[in-house]
């Protein structure tokens, strides 16, 4: 249903409120009630059949009486009532609807199904959208807008908040009144039949009052537009999320995800914990979390690494904020050998020189001046974090006024604590009128500074654009393929381990091989071709874990104990499991490596999220400490390292003792294989390595399973739509130049500055509208670092000369989430017209924006800009005036009119 229709429940011009009431508490009284004291400036249309009228406003008997069709209709009626409602409306022409009734999938029609699959039915059939059921309202303050009915009002402002529980949205409302924290939009989601989180995130990313997203989220239920939506949303402004539910654990046996070989490892907060890092949504705790840290992300500059430099005038404080640091699993830097110098000639001979800068009780604010502009001029830290604690020896709010006018002088990232309540609030309103953010205690504090280094990585994170394939990998898929499709032809989905193994390899994953033995005496002569020290496993696909049951023994000097080992397995796992069935043996040479850490590598598939590939500690320390990291697929190599980095298994790769340091970066490039695997094999339902032998040396798979689905691959199974090289093409120049054309990628950057360069002023006001300088990076990384799910960006890639990359030209199409129409662009270097680099391109977007099911492709051009306007001509678009003077509408209908050539 269309995205476009959410106008109608965001800025409708007109309200019905059916189910309106003048009893007090009922729903339709206080809506009424909210609405009127809002100041909603358009009309109210009360419908109730029995009263003439409510809160002083005229009533209607039903919806066909009604003077003009409402453009949001709030339905406050018993759930019985609401599927004949909802059909008026659709006949009307309403195109929003707020339903107000709860329990709407357990409470049954008259036909016997239950009212949410009616209620949608209806609501698709005339195109209308719902909010709710269950649902508290929303409130758009600066449009006088009170559609809920919540007790507690809301302030205007530019924070948009989303919850999906009624008691949490009033919670929030009753907690940012006192503190004056105002909203552009405020919605309640309530069982979300219809509008959930992705068209929401879609409507306030775009919307140019809000500055930044709050949730609240209990569940996830539509992962293709969450996602989509929330990545769009993320590019533009923070996100900042509660997510609740972190002490839900998962069972074996739930259907949850679970992993191969160790069920109830991985819970669902790990999986959500995973899918709002890659969102780029950060992810806090508690409801004054969720307004600090969105009011330090906003208020602070882009940081750059996690330095922190504390300043305080008590020791006990700084130490404080240094304890706070360190259980957020970061240390406070060592000062810079110049700082050092400069700052001992400051400050009082017994200074230790450390961080935190102990400036002593009595520093006038001279001193917190002095200090801060050495800081500052010397780039010690990513931030500096001032700590204040009020006496009788120092003017506080001269202080406060010197640390404003230092910073303000010299930049630089700061926050402020100034400990105490209300003898520090005059400053701390001081330092927020100021723009600079302010807290109460050195743990809040260290937590925003925490927060700012979170929302850098997610930011990271949410700009890589991993490869569909590397340049420099070419595993043998083929033959990984084939593994699979005979597995699946002879309706087996759990393969042997020489067959996972076979795979691996053909990823370029070195293996252990593993031999199969039927008997004990097949064991004995393996073992002796192999030659000792062997390694003996039982074979069953009805045990997972085989150490439990006396499964396993290791370290076998002899062909003959080898044999004898197999045989009291045989006898151990019948005493214990007698309803088992044993296939036979796994015989393997035993690795013997010095200072080898185990780790496992797993992939796991969510049902809504997809694939997940899972890193941490193997061997028997993944059930002792029961720490993994989660990644979504596709990963890159920063990617990679950024799952090593989340995981307590990163600190076994570095040096210790005697033991070097391990292969950290062939750690990470065996992930980017798995992710590859992951994308090429998409039969693959679990994959588990584990142990995963690592050293300074290099990786090798000691164990392996693999686990098949026989249902037919889902195209859209990943997350996270992978950079699409089947878009890539050749073309040719009118000079018979060759060139590329394909996607725009993250290491373009260089060449895309390149290219802006050499484009002129005059075609890059036909570009953007208006004069542009140099492109900051985050400009830039907008500009190659895109999502392909909701835009997509060809460039015309060349060589120069010399025989390095170049590009010539580029073309954007952006679409609405309904997938109904595309804003485009073009941009040709200006030494480059008149190759047919401009057609060129066009030709390309149309046809994939056709390929894509879109109807509309649009776009404005300058009115003056006439080369521009004669080729769209000749491509069919209808140009039309705008209403921005010169500037025309430009208009390609896609699914009628061909291309002409």
């Amino acid at each position: 249903m269309s995205f476009r229709y959410l106008q109608s429940l965001f800025n409708p011009q007109s309200i019905a409120v059916i189910g309106a009431s003048a009893r007090p508490r009922r729903i339709g009284s206080v809506v009424m009630r909210n609405l009127l004291a809002g100041g909603f400036g358009g009309a109210i249309m009360p419908v109730n059949p029995k009263r003439d009228a409510v809160a002083g406003v005229l009533t209607y008997p039903n919806v066909a009486a009604l003077p003009r069709t409402p453009d949001l209709a709030i339905i406050c009626t018993p759930p019985s009532a609401i599927p004949g409602i909802l059909d008026q409306l659709g006949e009307r022409g309403t195109r929003a609807a707020m339903v107000m009734a709860s329990q709407l999938g357990t409470t049954l029609g008259t036909d016997g199904r239950p009212l949410d699959v009616t209620i949608l039915e209806i609501a698709r059939r005339h195109g209308i959208r719902i909010l709710g059921g269950s649902t508290l309202g929303v409130m758009v303050p600066q449009a006088g807008l009170n559609a809920t009915f919540s007790q507690v009002g809301g302030l205007s402002g530019n924070i948009g908040f989303v919850s999906q529980s009624d008691a949490v949205g009033t919670m929030v409302l009753d907690w940012a009144q006192p503190r004056k924290i105002g909203f552009s939009h405020f919605v309640s989601l309530g069982e979300a039949l219809d509008i959930g989180f992705g068209e929401v995130l879609d409507f306030l990313g775009s919307d140019p009052g809000t500055r930044a997203i709050l949730m609240y989220i209990e569940s996830i239920r539509e992962r293709r537009s969450f996602m989509a939506a929330a990545r769009a949303a993320a590019r533009n402004k923070p996100v900042v999320a509660i997510k609740a539910g972190r002490a839900q654990r998962i069972a074996p046996g739930t259907g949850d995800p679970l992993f191969l070989d160790s069920p109830g490892l991985i819970g669902s907060d790990d999986v959500a914990d995973a899918v709002l890092r890659r969102a780029g949504i950060l992810r806090v705790d508690h409801l004054n979390e969720l307004f600090g840290a969105v009011e330090t992300v906003v208020r602070s500059r882009p940081i750059h690494g996690d330095r922190l430099i504390v300043v305080s005038n008590g020791g006990g404080a700084g130490i404080m904020a240094e304890d706070s640091l360190h259980l957020g699993g970061y240390a406070l830097p060592d000062l810079y050998p110049n700082t050092l110098t400069r700052l001992r000639r400051l400050l009082p001979p017994d200074w230790n020189g450390r961080n935190p800068i102990a400036i002593r009780v009595d520093a006038p604010p001279k001193r917190y001046e002095d200090v801060l502009k050495i800081l500052c001029e010397e780039q010690d830290g990513d931030a500096i974090l001032v700590i204040h604690t009020p006496n009788a020896l120092t003017p506080s709010m001269e202080i406060a006024e010197s640390v404003i006018k230092t910073i303000r002088s010299v930049g630089g990232n700061l926050l402020t604590c100034w400990i105490g309540d209300e003898t520090s609030a005059g400053e701390r309103k001081l330092f927020a009128d100021s723009g600079i953010a302010t807290f109460d205690t050195p743990e809040n504090a260290t937590r925003a500074f925490l927060h700012m280094v979170n929302h850098r990585h997610t930011r990271e994170v949410l700009m890589q654009a991993p490869p569909s394939t590397s340049e420099n990998f070419r595993p043998d898929v083929e033959g990984a393929r084939t593994v699979v499709r005979k597995a699946i032809a002879e309706g087996r989905t759990h393969l042997t381990e020489p067959e996972a193994k076979h795979i691996l390899a053909a990823y370029e994953i070195p293996v252990v091989q593993t031999h199969l033995a039927a008997t004990p005496q097949d064991v004995s002569a393996i073992a002796t071709e192999l030659g000792t020290p062997v390694s003996v496993t039982v074979m069953s696909r009805d045990i997972r874990r085989k150490w439990e049951v006396g499964g396993v023994a290791l370290d076998l000097e002899t062909p003959e104990a080898a044999e004898s080992a197999a045989q009291a397995m045989l006898v151990r796992v019948a005493a214990s499991r007698p309803d088992v069935r044993i296939s036979g043996f796994a015989v393997q040479a035993m690795e013997t490596r010095t200072h080898t850490r185990q780790l496992i590598v797993g992939v796991v598939t969510d049902p809504l999220f997809g694939p997940m590939i899972v890193f941490g500690e193997g061997g028997r320390g993944l059930e002792v400490y029961r720490n993994l990291a989660i990644g979504l697929p596709p990963l890159n190599l920063p990617l990679a390292h950024d799952l090593i980095n989340r995981c307590r298994a990163a600190g076994l790769l570095d040096a210790y003792h005697n033991h070097p340091a391990a292969n950290r970066d062939g750690v990470a490039q065996m992930l980017t294989r798995i992710s590859q695997l992951v994308v090429d094999i998409p039969e693959i339902e679990e994959l588990d390595i584990n142990p995963m032998f690592v050293d300074a040396q290099g990786i090798l798979a000691v164990d392996a399973h693999i686990q098949l689905s026989m249902a037919p691959p889902n195209p859209q199974r990943l997350s996270i739509r992978p950079y699409p090289e089947n878009l890539a093409e050749p073309a040719k120049l009118r000079d018979g130049r060759e060139i590329v054309l394909r996607p725009i990628r993250p290491e373009d950057e260089a060449t895309h500055y390149e290219f802006l360069s050499r484009v002129t002023p005059e075609d890059i006001l036909f570009r953007f509208f208006h004069y542009v300088g140099t492109l900051p990076r985050s400009e830039m990384a907008r500009l190659t670092q895109i999502d392909y799910d909701r835009e997509m960006a060809f460039i015309a890639s060349g060589r120069d000369s010399s025989g390095r990359p170049e590009t010539l030209g580029v073309v954007r199409a952006v679409a609405d989430p309904d997938n109904h129409t595309a804003e485009f662009s073009i941009l040709v270097r200006s030494d480059m017209k008149g190759h047919g680099i401009g057609s060129t391109l066009l030709k390309k977007v149309i046809r994939y924006a056709r390929e894509r099911g879109l109807q509309v492709l649009a776009g404005e051009v300058m009115a003056e800009n006439e080369p521009m306007l004669k080729l769209l001509r000749v491509f069919g678009f209808k140009i039309k005036a705008s209403e921005e003077p010169g500037i025309l509408a430009v208009l390609l209908t896609l699914q009628e009119q061909p291309v002409k050539t």
